[in-house]
């Protein structure tokens, strides 16, 4: 997959750019180790203005310590509709398990809140 470009429906100044990750990411709470991936992506978005690019990573490399939270989605008009997941009661990622069409590449995939845990990219060229 090469760097592909969606926008909201309607409102083209509110657009990702979605690309590979070009390095292995590991995700930790403390020593506890949530996720490792090589087939990460980087979401790069701009809405009411540029948002910090946030790395989504495939469900099947993630722990299963996390736990859905129950009855809490929400919607963004670019991406689709969210879930919601916790560790030890404290909510920390989502995924866009209902994702617009144009945003499918999402499905599948987990982010973690960045100030709850600690993202590593390791081996990352330049």
């Amino acid at each position: 997959m090469s760097t592909t470009t969606v926008h909201a429906p309607g409102n083209e100044a509110h657009f990702m750019h979605v690309k590979p990750v070009a390095a292995r990411v590991r995700v930790r709470k403390g020593d506890r180790i949530l996720a490792d991936s090589s087939s990460a992506l980087r979401i790069m978005e701009t809405g009411h203005g540029p948002y910090d690019p946030m790395i989504y990573i495939p469900e099947a490399d993630v722990s299963d310590a996390l736990a859905a939270v129950e009855g809490k989605s929400t919607h963004c008009p670019l991406k689709g509709d969210a879930s919601y997941f916790t560790l030890d009661g404290d909510e920390i990622a989502w995924t866009y398990d209902r994702p617009l069409e144009a945003s499918h590449m999402l499905k599948g995939h987990i982010a973690f809140y960045p100030g709850k845990v600690t993202l590593e990219e390791i081996g990352a060229g330049a």
